[in-house]
């Protein structure tokens, strides 16, 4: 029978809710056990701070205390080292045989070029290098010279590196060499018409924003300009000198914004020119030009002599200027000397120095000055000299830390040998040194754990693989030459090409000519016989060949008495007249009466 629409027996789907969870929905105050759903989080209050609390713990109530503790830290930090100096920790980077006479990293940090007087430079990248600390390029720009001046493009895409050499050279960041500056016709008398350096090089660096200029500075007298981008001469600078004599251009140095240009000259004379703008006339007005036949290209570089600012005898006469750095603001001017000094400039005033430290001797040409990141201190390296330090090596240099505010010394880090190079860098926050004597020479490297990074803190983790057991390589395989197929022979081949080297006529020998023995038919050595011709020829013209000669004192004493050694073939006919010989009597010698 069918059933009503109303049975619930018969009812389809799942069972209805009970009444009383209809009845908690509409009334708020019904008990939780009829509540569906889990159930609520249990009341309390906003500042307990119970175990069963949701979400994290707040703050103790004495955080401020803490902060104010590890402020207390920090200040306590500055007191001991208010200059935060990254000397904490040291790693060395070897690999050069002589002192590291000049260094450059390029202005994000991952790679490091160092030069040497050891003729070579080394390109270090501290992305993958490992704990070995090894470079990964090694070259010898110009052998025979040792490596002055290293500086990196604004770009980080190539660097220049100058040597003693006459021609700097540019490479790219992998060490490929992009050109070589000409070098300038030596028998000119005025430089300004010479395309390049005609002496040795003594410095060099590049634009601080173009990175299509470069500047070097030479022996010859002369600062010159240069276009990166074709290796072209620009600008040709000589300096003004008291005389007409050539003084040479220890060292040049652009500043932050290549606006000016300053140069040291061997009298000890300090030059700036200001480069913006229009720099310099032109090197071709007032030349007598040559024949169109000898006219090998037009001059199309600039000349300029006259500075805008000049400081005769800054230095010690005939002591090199070593090296020059510019503030930022451009308004400071330091200059390092091998005189042993240390002076700091004011270009508004530039009369007299604002300071100067003499204490400060050095062994190389080379060694420079720079400022720190926030220009609050110089650096330089000095180095031992005298007997007593010739004896020991040459060892026993710093890194000195100048302070330019207060215009003193504050700081001395030891070295073991002499310091040539220094530079801080801004963003790795490290200090690099290029150290060395005689003996060898490396790059060491100051920094601070906690406010140093990259750089070399990159590879101080990585240590290189270590050797195991289990490796296994190719077997060592060793070839002669003979033994590769290129120089094998086929020995089946081998006898036939012997014997057909016999035959005279397989083989095409050429005829041997008179120093063939005998012959016939007109031939020489062809037979055994010969013609009456060349038989008179070979025993030019006797009857006994040339060859049954004997000696004559043999031929003279065969006829002899062979039975009376005394008696010979002319003694023979006073046999019978004169048996005994008779021998002359000396004669005695008169006296003088």
């Amino acid at each position: 029978g069918q059933t009503g629409a109303g049975d619930d027996d018969a009812a389809v789907g799942p069972p209805r809710p009970p009444a009383g969870a209809a009845a908690a929905a509409d009334g708020a105050a019904d008990g939780a056990n009829d509540l569906v759903g889990p159930p609520r989080p249990a009341a309390a209050d906003e500042d307990d701070a119970e175990p069963g609390m949701v979400g994290p713990p707040r703050p103790a109530a004495d955080s401020d205390e803490s902060e104010d503790d590890d402020d207390a830290e920090q200040e306590e930090a500055e007191e001991e080292d208010p200059y935060q100096l990254p000397i904490g920790h040291e790693v060395t980077l070897q690999g050069h045989e002589r002192a590291v006479s000049c260094l450059d990293i390029e202005h994000s940090g991952n790679r490091l070029v160092s030069g040497s007087l050891d003729y070579t430079l080394r390109i270090f990248d501290f992305n993958g290098m490992k704990s070995d600390l090894r470079s990964f390029r090694e070259l010898t720009p110009s052998d025979g010279h040792p490596v002055l001046a290293v500086s990196w493009s604004p770009s980080g895409e190539a660097f220049m590196c100058v040597t003693g050499s006459a021609q700097p050279r540019f490479y790219d960041r992998d060490g490929k060499l992009l050109g070589e500056c000409a070098r300038g016709d030596m028998y000119i008398r005025d430089m300004k018409n010479t395309k390049g350096h005609i002496t040795a090089c003594s410095g060099g660096c590049w634009h601080p924003i173009d990175r299509h200029t470069a500047v070097t500075s030479s022996e010859d007298g002369t600062v010159r300009i240069w276009d990166a981008n074709h290796i072209l001469q620009k600008t040709v600078v000589r300096p003004s000198t008291p005389s007409a004599s050539r003084v040479g251009v220890t060292t040049c140095a652009y500043n932050s914004d290549g606006k000016l240009l300053a140069a040291g000259m061997m009298d000890g004379t300090l030059q700036v020119w200001g480069v913006g703008g229009k720099f310099g006339t032109s090197a071709a007005v007032g030349i007598v030009l040559p024949p169109s036949a000898q006219m090998v290209e037009k001059q199309g570089w600039s000349y300029v002599s006259r500075p805008n600012q000049i400081m005769r005898k800054a230095h010690e006469a005939q002591s090199e200027i070593s090296s020059l750095a510019f503030s930022q603001d451009d308004r400071l001017l330091a200059s390092r000397s091998t005189d042993g000094s240390l002076k700091l400039w004011d270009l508004r005033a530039f009369k007299s120095p604002l300071a100067a430290w003499h204490d400060l001797p050095t062994n190389y040409a080379t060694t420079n000055v720079t400022f720190s990141p926030d220009e609050r201190l110089l650096l330089t390296g000095t180095g031992a000299v005298g007997p007593a330090a010739a004896a020991a090596g040459g060892s026993g240099g710093a890194v000195v830390f100048v302070d330019v505010r207060e215009l003193r010394e504050v700081r001395r880090v030891g070295m073991p040998s002499s310091v040539a190079a220094v530079l801080w860098h801004a963003r790795l926050n490290q200090i690099f040194a290029g150290v060395g004597d005689k003996r060898g020479g490396a790059t060491r490297v100051l920094y601070d754990t906690s406010s140093s990074e990259r750089g070399a803190l990159l590879a101080v983790g990585r240590a290189p693989r270590q050797a195991s057991s289990f490796d296994a390589g190719l077997p060592l395989v060793i070839k002669t030459p003979h033994a590769l197929p290129m120089y094998r022979e086929d020995t089946g081949r081998k006898r036939s090409r012997d014997k057909a080297r016999q035959d005279p006529i397989k083989s095409r020998k050429p005829d041997p000519g008179a120093s063939a023995g005998m012959g016939r038919a007109g031939r020489i050595g062809a037979t055994g016989g010969t013609l009456l011709t060349q038989h008179l020829l070979k025993t030019r013209g006797k009857l006994q060949s040339v060859d049954s000669e004997m000696d004559p004192r043999e031929a003279i004493l065969r006829h002899a008495n062979t039975k009376d050694p005394h008696i010979s073939m002319l003694t023979a006919a006073y046999a019978k007249t004169q048996p005994t010989p008779v021998f002359a009597e000396p004669e005695p010698d008169d006296e003088d009466d």
